[in-house]
């Protein structure tokens, strides 16, 4: 499968940042890209007010991302703010199919820590979600998100061989030795490749420095055994990436992390069935693989 990461710096100008999205996306495609994969906040950069420019799916700017996937004919990820019905925003990630559907992740756990509290204008989510590149499921977090591995071993238990991760990281004193390792650990966890694609640093020196996540860049690409397939530096870069999914399977046969899990409730014994929440996504792994 190749891959697309697309670390680019989004400005607060939804029309200039599809624009942008457009000539990536073209430029991956030349290169052979099935996935091209864009940053969390693609359609509008943090630090600004997100509710006048948040639109459904069916919008203008979801459109315009459908048209650019399906002229390409590959499959788009890319992060935009859809509305959330109680006032504020969801912080959602798109995916656009080249046959134009559309579908969207809301993104489940909140930035509310580093003293960045995002649940003031933004609303959670609290749907995983799986879609389908050809015959490769793949699933979907959002920076926070990657915190938390129970996500990825849910998306994994539902077929996820590849997990994207569309960020806007914030700056910070060892912010980026975290997004570093938190990536390679969702990787072991899930047995899955990893696709985490960071916004890059803003050239504009008065963004960069304010305190909204705004990119620190360093978008990898971790396989299933923790080692590093790609890892850009700050600066925007867009390039193209070959995953072997045969190390999906090696990894599961001889890192048999999800077969072996145990699961640890609070007061009482150990439980080595899957929790109600896994087997009822195990359930509808049908419905959570199609597009």
């Amino acid at each position: 499968m190749r891959v697309a990461m697309a670390q680019i710096s989004s400005t607060d100008d939804p029309n200039a940042n599809l624009a942008t999205l457009r000539t990536a996306t073209e430029d991956a495609a030349a290169r052979g890209a099935e996935l091209v994969v864009f940053p969390e906040a693609t359609m509008c950069r943090f630090g600004v007010p997100l509710k006048p420019i948040a639109e459904d799916l069916d919008g203008p700017w979801a459109r315009g991302v459908s048209e650019v996937a399906a002229s390409a004919g590959v499959t788009v990820v890319a992060g935009m703010f859809t509305p959330s019905g109680d006032g504020r925003v969801r912080n959602t990630v798109l995916v656009a199919q080249p046959d134009g559907t559309r579908v969207g992740y809301h993104k489940i756990h909140l930035f509310d820590a580093f003293g960045f509290t995002e649940s003031k204008n933004v609303a959670p989510g609290d749907e995983p979600l799986t879609f389908r590149v050809g015959e490769v499921t793949v699933g979907v977090a959002t920076c926070y998100d990657i915190r938390f591995p129970a996500l990825f071993t849910h998306l994994a238990r539902r077929g996820a061989e590849v997990i994207v991760v569309p960020t806007s990281w914030g700056s910070g004193p060892g912010k980026l030795r975290q997004w570093e390792v938190l990536s390679s650990a969702r990787a072991l966890d899930s047995t899955t490749f990893v696709v985490a694609v960071g916004q890059a640093v803003p050239p504009d020196e008065e963004v960069a420095a304010s305190a909204a996540p705004t990119g620190i860049g360093h978008s990898q690409i971790t396989d299933p055994f923790g080692t590093l397939v790609a890892a850009y530096p700050d600066s925007i870069r867009i390039d193209v990436h070959d995953l072997d999914l045969a190390l999906v399977e090696k990894a599961r046969g001889q890192l048999a992390v999800l077969a072996n899990e145990r699961h640890l409730p609070v007061g009482g014994a150990v439980d080595t069935d899957l929790t109600t929440a896994d087997a009822r996504l195990r359930e509808s792994d049908d419905r959570g693989r199609k597009p």
